[in-house]
């Protein structure tokens, strides 16, 4: 795979191109000129305003949309060139069959961007590498299957702790809330990928740091002991878990725990919340959407 990274894109389009290349499709003058005049805006800091002679402002509902207009000229030549790839915005990966060929094709598109399109070529990030080592938009390919890159899943378990911090004012089931309503959009994101057991990681992970607070919510060992055992844990194993030097991360892995407060628990019964219980929030938009995925 060739993975190419343009440097600072979205500060280096070059204004006089785009808008002659923008004339070959638009013969209103006006359209033009007011797309000029966004280019040329300026920048303000400090209470000073910059003007800006190249580059799009980012953040602008236009910028998007110009940068594949500027980049369209790149699509065209690898499809000329018969090339297997794959761009969004100024991410671009290409697929080739061996390490030489995709030297060769760095070099010579590389070439093509910066002469012809008048942009850099970040070298320093730019790779050729087997296509499991390059991660795209947080993705990877492993084999012929798309997989979470390791990158994502390291944020995305950043992400659980930030939801499930230690000390917090938040009831649980408003802490289930948020976890919910993040995850269904990160999953809904990954959900071309082929790996369920990724998902399934970050789920387990959540689950645990959802029991180690429901371990930390006991003042003292005997609150806990008889939390477990009230809840079908045995004696001795409840006894095993808690009367021990474990602090609540080590207790939130062990069997006794999980017993206590197992998948299902988290689910409720078919997505309601189990009223026996008046600390049982439920999990179900979470689960639900995930059988459907």
């Amino acid at each position: 795979m060739v993975d190419i990274d343009l440097s600072k894109f979205f500060d280096r389009i070059y204004h006089d191109r785009l808008i002659a290349r923008l004339h070959l499709q638009i013969t209103d003058k006006r359209i033009l000129r007011l797309i000029g005049l966004l280019l040329r805006s300026g920048i303000m800091a400090n209470g000073l305003v910059t003007p800006t002679t190249e580059g799009a402002v980012q953040g602008s509902p236009l910028s998007p949309l110009l940068s594949n207009i500027v980049l369209d000229e790149l699509d065209k030549e690898l499809e000329r060139r018969g090339l297997e790839f794959c761009r969004f915005a100024d991410d671009c990966n290409i697929f080739v069959k061996t390490p030489k060929a995709a030297e060769r094709v760095m070099t010579s598109v590389s070439g093509y961007i910066e002469k012809r399109l008048k942009l850099v070529v970040n070298q320093e990030k730019s790779q050729v590498a087997r296509s499991d080592r390059v991660k795209f938009l947080g993705m990877t390919i492993v084999g012929k299957t798309i997989a979470i890159s390791h990158k994502a899943l390291q944020t995305a378990m950043a992400k659980v702790r930030e939801l499930t911090p230690r000390g917090t004012h938040l009831t649980l089931e408003q802490t289930l809330e948020a976890i919910n309503n993040w995850y269904v959009g990160w999953a809904g994101y990954f959900e071309m990928t082929y790996y369920p057991s990724q998902l399934k990681r970050i789920e387990a992970f959540t689950r645990r740091r959802l029991r180690s607070r429901l371990v930390d919510r006991q003042k003292n060992k005997r609150n806990l002991y008889r939390k477990l055992v009230k809840r079908g844990v045995s004696r001795r194993q409840a006894a095993n878990a808690v009367f021990s030097n474990r602090k609540r991360w080590a207790l939130s892995y062990t069997f006794a725990v999980t017993v206590a407060y197992p998948v299902g628990w988290f689910i409720g019964d078919m997505g309601q919340v189990i009223h026996s219980d008046k600390e049982l929030p439920h999990w179900f938009e979470l689960r639900q959407w995930i059988s459907l995925a």
